[in-house]
């Protein structure tokens, strides 16, 4: 039984409970309120680059019946391929022999032995690799002088040469400020929707800065990021921001 005294305090503590969880209460359906308004928008931040690194990958290749005699021509066309690398200011350093390989093609053999031609084709590939750019592209652009000199240059698919791949490695550096661009851009359309309905912006509900891309400068079809010096780095940031009346 309760005595007069605790009567009163008792609900005075039932009063305050109440009252707290009504505050409670409208605070909860204010954010439930909250969370239901909000404008979803993308950022786009692009950056042009040139690339930074070069990779050319040149083969040599000769047929012979005697694996001695393919092996000292092939010597004779790697010593003309670097001769003609170091008119570019490409030296042995940015130059690395990637060894050489031998094709035994007496098990493709048909017909008379006479229609058969030689027996092995060995070939032998440089890995150029430099931060020079300019010296590679300018190799790649002159290498049909080594075709005329009779050098047989060997590409993936036949006969000739293959072109350099180039390379971006500054990604990391412009990533920072690129990410605030996108961001900068995300915001003011977001801004422009609330101005448009009337609402504002109260922060940001969600964030997800996106995936760097690599682009070819030239967008056109079969066009390669990996063969254009110049590129396009490309990020798309999508953020969620709360709306308020």
């Amino acid at each position: 039984m309760a005595t007069p005294t605790s009567s009163p305090v008792s609900a005075l503590l039932i009063a305050a409970g109440l009252a707290l969880g009504a505050v409670l209460v409208g605070a909860a359906l204010v954010d439930s309120k909250r969370a239901d308004r909000y404008v979803t928008v993308k950022g786009v931040a692009e950056q042009e680059v040139d690339a930074d690194l070069a990779f050319w990958s040149i083969t040599v290749s000769t047929p012979a019946d005697r694996l001695e005699a393919a092996q000292a021509e092939v010597d004779e066309y790697v010593t003309r391929v670097l001769r003609f690398l170091a008119d570019f200011g490409l030296d042995s350093a940015q130059v690395s022999r990637q060894g050489t390989q031998v094709q035994d093609r007496a098990a493709q053999y048909v017909g008379s032995p006479a229609d058969r031609g030689p027996r092995f084709v060995v070939s032998h590939t440089l890995m150029v690799r430099s931060t020079d750019v300019g010296a590679v592209h300018a190799a790649s652009q002159e290498a049909g002088r080594l075709l005329a000199e009779g050098v047989p240059l060997t590409a993936e698919r036949g006969w000739g040469y293959s072109r350099p791949t180039y390379v971006f490695t500054g990604l990391s550096e412009i990533k920072p400020g690129m990410i605030t661009l996108a961001t900068e851009n995300a915001r003011r359309a977001a801004q422009r929707f609330a101005d448009d309905s009337g609402d504002r912006l109260d922060g940001i509900r969600r964030a997800n800065q996106g995936v760097f891309q690599i682009l070819p400068f030239d967008r056109a079809p079969g066009v390669s990021e990996s063969e254009q010096r110049r590129k396009t780095v490309r990020v798309v940031a999508t953020l969620e921001y709360y709306l308020t009346g």
